[in-house]
C-alpha cells in the first residue's frame, strides 16, 4: 500500500465517509423535454436536490427522507441502480375542467436505493415532480417526512396560514417574505405559490394522496420550508353533532403498507402567469381511475338555498316561504326553467343533522324526487361527515330514493384517517352512482380522477364568507386553490357592492365585486357542480344575466388563458365545442384596468356573435351597474377590456 493510498483511507476513516459515498457525490441530472426546467440531484448524507429555470438558480440543495420506525430512508443513501423513464400519452380525464384532452410528457428518473426503496423524479415543460417508492414487506409506520425546500434568495410566498390542522382551509392569503417565516410562526396548507421577484413563480401542492396525511408547511427559519404532518389519531370523543375531537395521537405520522406508492410532492414552474392558469399537473401525477364506466355521474350548475336562506318572495310567491316544500318547489321550477340539473338541500331537509334516513316533514324531500323528475331536476343532500361516517349505508338508500349526489360538511381534518374516510365514502357513493361534494374540506389532491364522482370540494374562502369574500383575495384563486383542482366557491351574487358599502347579511346576502365581476367567475373559476348561489327571485328579475350565468358550461375542451398577473388580473377563454366564453376578474387596488385582448384563439375564417357584460361607468361605486353589448368577432380581432375596481368582464362567443 503506497502512502497516498494510506492517507486517502485515513481520511475516509476520520470523516466517516465510504469510497461508494464518493462515488455518489457526482450529480445526477434531470431535463424537461423542452429543457427549460432541470433538476441536478446529488447523494451525499441525504439525497439533495436543485432546481434551475432557464439558467437560474430557483430552488438550492432541497433534501428529502422518509423517517421510518426503524431506519431513516435517504440518510447515507446507496444507490443500487437507476433508470431513466418517459411519458408520452394523452389523459381524457372524465371531468374535464381545463382540456378533454391533457398532454402528459416528461421525462423522468428512478433512482433505486439499497433498503428496498426508490425516489422517482419527473421534469414537465412546467414543472417537477418527485415520490417515494417502497417495497417493504408487511405494514410500516412512518414518523415523518423530510420536505426541505432552501431558497437561494429572498422570495415573496403566497400563503393560506392556519392555527393548527384542524382548519376549514377559509383563511385569507397572507403575503410574506420567505426569509422572515419563523419556524414558530403559523404553518400553511397547500398549495402555496412562491414568486422568485425576477421571472418564476413556483406552485407547490401534492398529488396521488391515499392512505396518508396531507403536507403543511412552515418556515425553516432559513430563507426555507419544511414539511408538517398531522400525527394519526388513535382515539375520538364527541364534539357536537356534527363532528369528533381527537384525545389520542400516535408518534407517528402513518401506518400504511410497506410496498406502496407515496404521494408525489410537486412544484409548478413558470415564467408566465398565464401558465398556473393552464397547469394540470395534479391531473398528470393522479392514479387512474377506478370506475369502469363514469357515464352515470354529471357535472352541472345546482341552484342553492342556503345563502339566500330559502326565502324566495315577490308577486309570484303565494306561500310562505322558508326550509319546507312549496319553497324547494319554487327553486325546482327555477331550476327547470334555466336548464339548471340540480337543486341543493342544506342543512334543514333532516328531521334531525344525525339521522340521515328520515326527512323533515315540512320538505317531504321523496315528493321533491317525484316532482323534480317531472322538470329534469335533481337533488344534492347535505350531511355533516360525522352522520355519513355513521351510516355509510345512506348512499345505497339515496340512491333507492333517486338522490343524484351529496354535499358532505365539515371534516376540517387531513390526518391519515380523513384522508381514508374521504376515498372510503366516495368509493361507497360511487357503488351506487352518486357523487360528492365535499365541503370543509382539504384542497383537491388526485382523489377526483381516480373516483371521478367526487365532483369538487370546498376548501376556499368563497362567497358563504359573504362581506369576507373579497376580490383582493380572491384574484388568488386562479393561481392557487383552483389551480390544483375544482373548487367550489358558490358564486352568484345578485346584490352586488363594492367593500367599503357593504352591508348584506341572510336573507338579502350581498357580494363584493360588481355584477360582471360575479357574471365572470362562473367562467374563471372551475367546479364540476357550480352552484347559482343567490335567491330565484332575483335571478328573474336579471334574466339576461341568468340567462349568460347558465349557459356557462362547467366542463371544458379547451383553456386559454389570456392575461393574468398574480394578485392583479385573470383573464382566461374557454370552449366547450364551437363556443367559447371569456372571462376576466380584478382586485381593487387599481380604480380602473384597461386589457387590450386578441382574439387569435378563434377559428379562422369564421365570424362570432358575441355577447359581452361589462362594468357599467359607475359601477366602481354602485357595483350593480354593468352593459350588455353585441358586437361580431373573428380571428384576429383586438377589444379593450375595461374594469373598475373589483369589477370583471364576461363574454359568449357563438
Amino acid at each position: 500500500m503506497n502512502l497516498i493510498t494510506k492517507i486517502t483511507l485515513a481520511f475516509i476513516v476520520l470523516t466517516g465517509l465510504s469510497p461508494q459515498l464518493h462515488a455518489q457525490s457526482k450529480a445526477i441530472d434531470l431535463a424537461s423535454p423542452n429543457g427549460g426546467i432541470k433538476v441536478s440531484i446529488s447523494l451525499g448524507d441525504k439525497i439533495y436536490y436543485s432546481v434551475m429555470g432557464a439558467g437560474q438558480s430557483l430552488l438550492n440543495k432541497n433534501s428529502l427522507s422518509l423517517s421510518l420506525k426503524d431506519e431513516i430512508l435517504g440518510e447515507n443513501p446507496k444507490l443500487i441502480s437507476s433508470r431513466k423513464t418517459k411519458g408520452e400519452d394523452i389523459i381524457k380525464p372524465y371531468v374535464s375542467l381545463k382540456f378533454s384532452n391533457v398532454k402528459n410528457n416528461y421525462n423522468g428518473l428512478v433512482l433505486n436505493f439499497k433498503g428496498n426503496f426508490s425516489v422517482e423524479f419527473r421534469a414537465f415543460d412546467d414543472g417537477l415532480a418527485y415520490r417515494f417508492i417502497t417495497s417493504k414487506k408487511g405494514d410500516i409506520e412512518v414518523l415523518n417526512e423530510q420536505f426541505s425546500v432552501n431558497f437561494p434568495d429572498n422570495y415573496l410566498l403566497h400563503v393560506q396560514q392556519n392555527n393548527g390542522f384542524k382548519t376549514a382551509y377559509e383563511e385569507s392569503y397572507q403575503h410574506i417574505e420567505s426569509n422572515s417565516w419563523k419556524p414558530a410562526d403559523k404553518m400553511a396548507n397547500l398549495p402555496l405559490l412562491i414568486d422568485t421577484k425576477k421571472q418564476y413563480k413556483i406552485l407547490i401542492s401534492e398529488s396521488d394522496l391515499s392512505d396518508y396525511p396531507a403536507l403543511f408547511l412552515k418556515g425553516s427559519g432559513n430563507n426555507g420550508l419544511e414539511g408538517s404532518f398531522p400525527k394519526a389519531p388513535l382515539e375520538f370523543a364527541p364534539d357536537g353533532d356534527r363532528s369528533q375531537k381527537i384525545t389520542k395521537s400516535a408518534d407517528y405520522i402513518a401506518k400504511t403498507k410497506g410496498s406502496r406508492n407515496f404521494p408525489w410532492r410537486y412544484f409548478v414552474i413558470t415564467s408566465d402567469d398565464r401558465q398556473l392558469m393552464q397547469n394540470t399537473m395534479t391531473l398528470k401525477l393522479s392514479a387512474k381511475s377506478e370506475i369502469a364506466d363514469p357515464s352515470w355521474i354529471k357535472p352541472g350548475q345546482a341552484s342553492w338555498e342556503w345563502w339566500n336562506d330559502a326565502t324566495p318572495y315577490g308577486p309570484d310567491v303565494n306561500f310562505v316561504s322558508g326550509y319546507n316544500l312549496d319553497t324547494y318547489k319554487y327553486y325546482i321550477d327555477f331550476a327547470s326553467k334555466y336548464g339548471i340539473k340540480y337543486i341543493v338541500m342544506d342543512e334543514g331537509w333532516a328531521k334531525s343533522t344525525t339521522d340521515p334516513y328520515t326527512p323533515n316533514p315540512k320538505v317531504d324531500v321523496k315528493e321533491l324526487i317525484r316532482y323534480g323528475k317531472t322538470k329534469n331536476v335533481d337533488i344534492i343532500l347535505w350531511l355533516t361527515w360525522l352522520t355519513v361516517h355513521n351510516n355509510m349505508d345512506l348512499f345505497k338508500t339515496f340512491h333507492e330514493w333517486g338522490i343524484k349526489g351529496v354535499k358532505i360538511d365539515f371534516m376540517d381534518r387531513s390526518d391519515q384517517w380523513m384522508v381514508n374516510y374521504y376515498e372510503n365514502v366516495v368509493k361507497e357513493a360511487a357503488k351506487n352512482q352518486i357523487f360528492v361534494d365535499f365541503h370543509g374540506s382539504f384542497k383537491p389532491a388526485g382523489l377526483e380522477y381516480k373516483y371521478p364522482n367526487l365532483i369538487s370540494y370546498e376548501g376556499v374562502r368563497g362567497l358563504e364568507q359573504m362581506g369576507g369574500c373579497t376580490p383582493d383575495n380572491s384574484i388568488y384563486l386562479p393561481f392557487m386553490r383552483n389551480a390544483v383542482g375544482p373548487m367550489d366557491f358558490t358564486p352568484g351574487a345578485m346584490l352586488n357592492m363594492q367593500p367599503d358599502v357593504n352591508r348584506g347579511t341572510r336573507p338579502n346576502a350581498t357580494g363584493v365585486g360588481t355584477r360582471a365581476y360575479q357574471l365572470a367567475l362562473y367562467v374563471v373559476f372551475e367546479s364540476g357542480v357550480q352552484m347559482l348561489a343567490d335567491n330565484p327571485t332575483l335571478y328573474y328579475r336579471s334574466p339576461d344575466c341568468t340567462e349568460f350565468i347558465t349557459s356557462v358550461p362547467t366542463t371544458w375542451d379547451e383553456t386559454k388563458a389570456l392575461a393574468a398577473t398574480v394578485g392583479e388580473v385573470a383573464i382566461v377563454a374557454k370552449r366547450k365545442g364551437g363556443q367559447w366564453f371569456v372571462g376576466g376578474i380584478t382586485n381593487g387596488k387599481e380604480k380602473e384596468r384597461n386589457i387590450e385582448l386578441t382574439f387569435d384563439f378563434l377559428e379562422k375564417g369564421k365570424s362570432y356573435t358575441m355577447t359581452y357584460f361589462e362594468d357599467g361607468i359607475n359601477a366602481g361605486k354602485q357595483a350593480m351597474d354593468y352593459r350588455k353589448k353585441t358586437v361580431q368577432v373573428k380571428a384576429g380581432d383586438k377589444i379593450t377590456v375595461k374594469m373598475v375596481r373589483n369589477g370583471g368582464w364576461a363574454a359568449v362567443l357563438r
